[in-house]
């Protein structure tokens, strides 16, 4: 597969915006200085399907028409202007966003493979990241912090593949993105803007540490790079009936899913029975702090909880156990619990250590994200809802994402990346074959 990038610019905002320093939270600096790379699939419609991969479908007013995209593109960084910016040092050697207004990444390609040969049975890996997504060479100061890429497939669909660096946003700051651009492409008039400042979440003086927070520990993710393939398994109704029957009720389907999976690790890594297994779980805090953030708070506002549990009790004890250890821990997420991670961060950066933003976790442990109930088909430039939306690539050995179907009622997918040899036994265990 090939892919050609016929173009490649810088789209500024479309007007005057705010040029400062913008100051990132002990949350913002926790996560991987890297590029979270997506990928949108747009099957062609079907009465426009006859249209070839020529010049009609780059032209103004036709389907995914770039320079409607990119006038769209510059007027949402008026609203998302450090997406404009770039990453920077600030005073102390603390890293910040310097707003410039320089602009955000956009390209332009034409691919020699159909969506059907790429996303039928689309597996994040670095071969999809390179092809649909514009790739940066660094995630250190100065980069750029916003990268699109417009890609016209051989059967007339579209992926769009964007590359937003971590520290400016978390999933639901990436949704709000979308939701502006695809509305101004779409030429509406959104009414609701961004929530910049992050001060919100500054550690108290003097920051106060009542939990423990291993989590966040350089000493956690502390395994080394292992080969892996990531596949996506879809989770049938039975199934998930006959995961949720074993639950208590009221057991959400992320709990329920993640202890299910979690279990189906354990089999297939064979981990030891008298050996401890951990779960790394993220929670949402925007509605969990006292008072509330701001509904269109724009940044990282997820903060991560530990589950350990002996691997002996994850396969013998009833799945319902589990799904509960793990409801508790995300439970437990409240203010005093947000303030002391954010604390605990500060007295950790005054002592010259960085929070653990490595992916690499050790063979007993697993990590977990939710994107269930996130509106992420709803990315409509006007053309139509996308057919497919995933991650373009997974970062390391035992990551897993839970995502949502197209429609409400549609099965719910697991995306897992684990080692090839452990496949088969996973797969078995996933589906109680």
């Amino acid at each position: 597969m090939k892919v050609e990038v016929v173009e490649t610019t810088l789209v500024p905002p479309s007007e005057a915006t705010p040029r400062h320093a913008l100051w990132l939270s002990n949350l913002d600096l926790a996560v991987p200085k890297t590029h979270t790379p997506l990928v949108y699939y747009y099957p062609r419609p079907d009465a426009a399907a006859g249209a070839g991969a020529g010049e009609e479908r780059e032209g103004e007013g036709s389907f995914f028409d770039p320079a409607r995209l990119r006038e769209a593109l510059a007027r949402a960084l008026v609203a998302f202007y450090p997406l404009a910016g770039r990453l920077a040092v600030g005073q102390g050697g603390r890293i910040e966003i310097d707003c410039t207004g320089e602009g955000a990444l956009f390209a332009v390609a034409r691919a020699d493979f159909t969506g059907d040969e790429m996303f039928r049975d689309f597996e994040p890996s670095p071969e999809a990241r390179r092809l649909l997504v514009p790739f940066a060479a660094s995630g250190d100061p100065p980069c750029v912090l916003a990268m699109v890429q417009v890609t016209f497939l051989k059967c007339g669909g579209v992926a769009v593949g964007t590359g937003m660096h971590h520290v400016t946003m978390d999933g639901a700051g990436a949704i709000q993105f979308i939701r502006m651009w695809t509305a101004l492409a779409r030429g509406e008039s959104p009414s609701w803007s961004p929530f910049h400042d992050r001060t919100l979440l500054r550690a108290r003086s003097p920051p106060h540490v009542p939990f423990e927070h291993p989590v966040y520990s350089p000493a956690y993710l502390n395994g080394s790079p292992r080969p892996f393939v990531t596949r996506v398994y879809t989770v049938p109704p039975k199934l998930l009936a006959d995961i949720r029957s074993r639950c208590a009720p009221g057991a959400s389907t992320y709990c329920a899913v993640t202890a299910h999976l979690w279990r189906a690790m354990c089999v297939a890594r064979a981990l030891p029975a008298d050996g401890e297994t951990r779960l790394r779980v993220p929670a949402n805090i925007r509605q969990r702090l006292r008072p509330p953030l701001p509904a269109t708070y724009f940044g990282n506002a997820i903060v991560r909880d530990l589950v350990t549990v002996k691997v002996g009790d994850v396969l013998s004890q009833p799945l319902g156990f589990v799904a509960d250890r793990i409801k508790r821990a995300v439970s437990r997420v409240d203010d005093a619990f947000v303030r002391s991670v954010v604390d605990y961060l500060e007295l950790e950066s005054e002592k010259g250590n960085q929070a653990a933003r490595g992916q690499f976790m050790t063979e007993s442990d697993l990590w977990v994200v939710s994107w269930l109930g996130m509106p992420i088909h709803d990315a409509d430039f006007g053309w139509g809802r996308p057919g497919f939306v995933a991650p373009a690539q997974m970062f390391g050995s035992g990551t897993a994402y839970v995502t949502q179907g197209y429609d409400k009622g549609d099965p719910i997918n697991v995306l897992f990346a684990l080692e090839p040899e452990y496949l088969q036994t996973f797969e078995k265990a996933f589906y109680g074959e």
